[in-house]
């Protein structure tokens, strides 16, 4: 059903060049907010950092790090391969945010990660959420 018509979907936009992201929905991650888009998001760092041209992923990465500043590290931890793409210059930081601010915080850089490879990958990049 679904999911068939999903991977066939991906497997046409990986052909033609772009990255084709499918998101999970699991109900027993309702502890980890946001898991099936960071589970998707670490994929696409994954394939950007292996298969990306040099010029085309240091640019995305310094996009990155631009958009995502000294809050960095905050999506590093939900999204832990986007550290292979920003590199070692990532500074600590201060997790005694209550967790609504945390929260907050996540969705906005969450934005701010989709705005940058969105517009800077190169290629298209497609993220078929499935429950």
């Amino acid at each position: 059903g679904k999911s068939l018509l999903a991977r066939r979907l991906g497997s046409f936009i990986n052909a033609s060049g772009g990255f084709f992201l499918s998101a999970k929905f699991d109900q027993l991650q309702h502890a980890k907010p946001f898991s099936a888009l960071a589970s998707a998001f670490n994929e696409y760092c994954v394939i950007m950092s292996e298969e990306g041209r040099s010029s085309q992923l240091e640019l995305v990465a310094s996009k990155l790090r631009m958009a995502l500043g000294s809050e960095a590290p905050h999506l590093i931890k939900v999204i832990p391969n986007l550290a292979n793409i920003l590199g070692d210059n990532i500074n600590g930081w201060d997790d005694s945010q209550d967790c609504v601010d945390a929260q907050r915080r996540l969705q906005y850089l969450l934005c701010q990660f989709v705005d940058v490879i969105s517009s800077f990958s190169g290629a298209p990049v497609t993220l078929c959420p499935e429950t």
